[in-house]
């Protein structure tokens, strides 16, 4: 069975068609991994008892449906995600050329951008922005203040984090950008687009990452700018990443951290494609086995519609502190995507699934929609979330630069008493 790897020796680069983000196959979950709950660690809740689960109030968005008390459950349990599912290697094309910025995924994503926008100074940063790229103020890095204590270095270790640049710098994805520090060679940051056909689709995720002494004995350790919120059974609102290369959880030997084959790359590309994939419900181990079940199928949607909406919340959370380097990733991102963002939330108001709607698909008939009490209430409450995050995130995109996002604001009037046409 193959993991996420990466090859040292190429000078190959990931088109962003070939990082496939799917589900994890319960058939490929290795339950027998799982360690028993012990006296800190609470058994898993039972997915048969969420129809009965009490209502969670979320500040934010009033009264949630059964995901959020999905998703509250997770956190009160506290349980390390399942195992990671593995895949084969992803195949990387002869003769693909690295691409050094920003501009070839935006210009063959089948948006045009036209010629006044190209002058603009912001999206003219954002086209030139780098994939990799070395920099030199790490002060806002999470594990800036990090002491390595008694424990320094090897000899090997300088050599062995700059052929991890060179790895990066020559292997990243399209969708995935990466600075580095001359003056801190331990520090490592990373942004992740949202790949399409899951509910993370046009966000960016920011993580951190250090590189301990005894790298590459043990693994890198890895915080996610959560923001708070918690999206993902892997990824908790506190900046845990679980995931057993990384040793934040108990998985089969052949995907754990490996020191003369395991790399950085691996780590990225096993958090885009295994935990920010089309069906996270899926990756708690107590909800895997449900995978293809009515029931199953039934939260994962339900938990994709949640999440979507907290994805949304973490896009203005970005908008408003852009991690340091990435700013012009962020503006320009954000003004390119602003409009697919705003169409994607009207399709789901209408009733399609969170995801299921691959970019230039979009329905144009208008249709009147209404939130009514005759709705059932998971869907009536996700109409009313996604309302009142569109309302508060479409402020933040205007003022981001973003064109022609005011005819959505009729989307996020959640006073309307009229049919609204989407």
């Amino acid at each position: 069975m193959e993991t996420i790897s990466s090859d040292s020796g190429s000078n190959k680069k990931l088109k962003y068609s070939e990082v496939i983000t799917t589900a994890v196959d319960p058939d490929l979950m290795n339950e027998d991994s799982i360690d028993p709950p012990n006296d800190s660690e609470p058994e898993s809740q039972n997915s048969d008892d969420l129809d009965d689960a009490s209502s969670y109030y979320d500040e934010d968005f009033s009264y949630y449906d059964e995901t959020l008390t999905l998703q509250a459950q997770f956190d009160a349990a506290d349980l390390p995600p399942g195992v990671e599912a593995s895949i084969p290697w992803l195949e990387i094309p002869e003769g693909t050329k690295n691409q050094d910025n920003a501009a070839h995924l935006y210009t063959t994503s089948g948006l045009n951008i036209e010629s006044e926008e190209e002058e603009d100074h912001v999206l003219e940063k954002f086209m030139q922005f780098k994939s990799f790229d070395t920099v030199q103020d790490f002060s806002d890095h999470h594990y800036v203040t990090v002491a390595s204590g008694s424990n320094k270095p090897g000899k090997g270790w300088a050599k062995t984090i700059q052929n991890e640049w060179k790895i990066l710098e020559e292997n990243l994805p399209e969708t995935i950008f990466v600075r580095v520090y001359e003056e801190r060679m331990d520090l490592l940051r990373a942004a992740i687009v949202g790949a399409s056909g899951t509910p993370y689709h046009d966000g960016l995720f920011f993580f951190d990452a250090f590189f301990p002494p005894e790298y590459p004995k043990v693994p890198p350790h890895v915080y996610y700018h959560s923001g708070g919120l918690r999206l993902n059974p892997n990824l908790y609102n506190c900046g845990k990443v679980c995931l057993s290369l990384l040793g934040t959880w108990h998985g089969g030997k052949e995907e754990s951290w490996i020191s003369e084959k395991s790399t950085m790359l691996q780590v990225l590309l096993s958090i885009q494609a295994l935990v920010l994939n089309a069906k996270p419900y899926f990756n708690e181990p107590g909800y895997a086995r449900s995978a293809g079940q009515a029931h199953g199928e039934k939260q994962a949607k339900s938990y994709n519609e949640n999440t979507f909406v907290l994805s949304c919340k973490t896009m203005q959370y970005s908008l408003k502190r852009p991690p340091k380097h990435f700013e012009d990733l962020v503006a320009g991102h954000f003004r390119v995507r602003a409009h697919a963002i705003l169409e994607a939330c009207k399709e789901y108001l209408k009733g399609h699934d969170v995801g299921s709607l691959p970019e230039g698909e979009m329905e144009e008939d208008e249709e009147e929609f209404e939130i009514t009490n005759d709705m059932p209430g998971g869907r009536k409450n996700f109409a009313f979330n996604l309302r009142t995050v569109i309302g508060n995130l479409i402020p933040f995109l205007i003022k981001n630069g973003a064109k022609d996002c005011e005819k959505f604001i009729p989307l996020g009037d959640i006073t309307r008493t009229a049919p609204l046409k989407i």
